[in-house]
Order: C-alpha cells, then structure tokens, then sequence
C-alpha cells in the first residue's frame, strides 16, 4: 500500500465527519438547523455512495440483495419519525422547561459548546447502549431489532433499516437523559445529528482505517463484528455513537489480526417486503414455526427426488 493510499484510509471517516459537522453548526449558526441537516446529510449520503462503489470495504456487498425498496423505506420512516420527534422536543413546552436554548438549572451552559456536546453524547450513550443491548439480550425486543440486523450487507442505505418499535425505544430511553438533565435545544439537535452522521458511516461499506478511533468512537471496522453471525461477536459492540461504555461493562470487540465477516445476517427467517417486516414481529413465533416448516418440507422433498438415470451397459 502506497502511503498516499494509507493516508487516504485514515483520513475518510474523520475528514467526512468533520465537514458533516461543519455544515450543520453553520445551519445552525444561521437558525437553519433541520433545512442544513438533511443538505449535509444528502451531500454525505451521496459521497459514501461514490465511495461505495471507488473503494469499497467489500466488493460482495455492491451486488444487489433485493432489499433496496425495503432499506430506502424504513430509512425514510425512521429518519422522518426521528427528525419530526427531535425539532418537536426541541421546541415544544417540555424543552422550554428543562431544555430550552438557555438551559435548565444543572446544565453547565457557560462551558463551551463543544464540551457540552460531549457531554450530551457520553450521556445520551448511555441510554442509547442499553436500548441497543436490551434489544439483543431480550426475546421480546430481539425480534423488532432483527429487522435490521436480517439485511446481509452493509451500505450507506440500510443505516436506517430499523422497525419503528426498536427506533422509538431508542427514543425513550436516550432522549430524557438530556431534557431531564435540562439540555439546551441546540445541544439535543446536535447530538441527533451527529447520531445520524455517525450511523450512516458506520454502515458504510468503503474501506477506511480507524487505529486510535476504535476506542473513542463507534466507527465502521467494529460496526461490521456487531453484525457477524458468530454471537461471540455479534453481541459486542453496542455503542451507537461511542464505545466508552462498551469498555467499562466490557462487551467492546475488535480483532485486528482478521477482517470482520462478510457473510452476515441472522440465523430466524425475514420476510422480504417492508409490509411484511413491520407486521412479523409481531407475529414472530407463528411465522418462525411457519418458515421452519417450509424448510423441512422442501428438504424433505429434495431427499426423496430420484437420482440421475443409470446409463445402461455398453454393447
């Protein structure tokens, strides 16, 4: 690898989320937060395409799954249900008590702006790290984060592939952390919208190289163990946006001396139509039992098809 390739590899993800920030904190600067969010959000999503197909992490996962009506759907009903909640708290009688722009009684507002975000964001983390935890260790949640995790590669589309049960649960258990701590407004539109940055790059399949991020953030190189099929792996990595509190209860993951999987997905069935997606957890067992018993039927039946013809005995 030439050094100007190497460069290029380390630089991606911080240069990408640094101009991604920038052009939200000038939206914001302007009073035109939403309006520079979705601009930048658009503007990142179609760079990681170009780059998807330039660089990617794993050329298998350019070929088509079928999936792209369902990705593009559920990204579309979860990024609109999450902005529509957002600007809603951000501006409605619950923040203009606890997190309004000049902030609740605890809240260190004369610190400076990028010091409260990150504060917001070790915060927020840590309800959004056990909402992502619970939904992998409970039968009863698994089942609506299953929809995300059925997709068999990652790229920028799929980011919002998640069932609106697993995206509000999210919600619940994240977002009060920051009104109840009483976060100014701008500070809570910040940290959803880094949230958002961060989460398409992690499932960006473009090759990058991460070194000393790995440990800060929740970058592309662990997101991909997260989605092994291997659960000494899978069931690692839960951070959405930064891993600190995947240290501490010690479910952090990486494996420098291999590449992650490129076979991913889940073991239950998946329906393929979004339709389908959104009403089956809800029926889990009964379609389970059902997609089970159509596999043993069609083996079954291929045990029993006969074989090739004998050639009958040369003259």
């Amino acid at each position: 690898m030439n050094l100007l390739a190497k460069i290029l590899d380390y630089s991606l993800w911080p240069g990408l989320m640094l101009i991604a920030g920038t052009g939200l904190g000038v939206g914001l600067s302007l009073q035109h937060g939403p309006l520079a969010f979705n601009l930048t959000y658009l503007v990142l999503a179609g760079t990681l395409y170009l780059l998807e197909k330039a660089r990617p992490h794993e050329p298998t996962w350019l070929e088509a799954d079928g999936q792209e009506i369902p990705d593009v759907t559920h990204t579309l009903v979860t990024k609109v249900a999450v902005q529509v909640a957002v600007v809603a708290l951000a501006n409605s009688g619950i923040t203009l008590q606890w997190g309004a722009r000049s902030g609740g009684p605890i809240w260190p507002t004369h610190w400076p702006l990028p010091l409260q975000v990150s504060i917001a964001l070790i915060s927020a983390e840590f309800g959004l790290y056990w909402a992502h935890r619970i939904a992998h260790e409970w039968p009863a949640l698994w089942r609506f984060h299953a929809v995300h995790h059925s997709s068999e590669r990652l790229w920028f589309l799929n980011t919002g592939r998640f069932h609106f049960v697993d995206t509000l649960k999210s919600l619940i258990l994240s977002i009060p952390i920051l009104l109840g701590a009483g976060a100014p407004g701008d500070v809570i539109v910040w940290v959803s919208g880094l949230t958002a940055f961060i989460g398409i790059l992690t499932h960006c399949n473009v090759r990058m190289r991460f070194g000393w991020l790995n440990f800060i953030f929740n970058t592309p190189g662990l997101h991909r163990w997260h989605h092994s099929k291997d659960l000494r792996e899978g069931n690692k990595n839960y951070g959405e946006n930064l891993v600190i509190w995947d240290l501490l209860f010690r479910t952090y993951y990486d494996d420098a001396r291999r590449r992650p999987p490129a076979e991913i997905g889940i073991r239950e069935a998946m329906p393929r139509t979004f339709y389908q997606q959104v009403v089956m957890p809800f029926i889990w067992n009964k379609y389970q039992r059902k997609e089970a018993l159509k596999k043993r039927v069609v083996e079954a039946s291929l045990k029993v098809l006969p074989g090739p013809c004998p050639r009958p005995p040369e003259d």
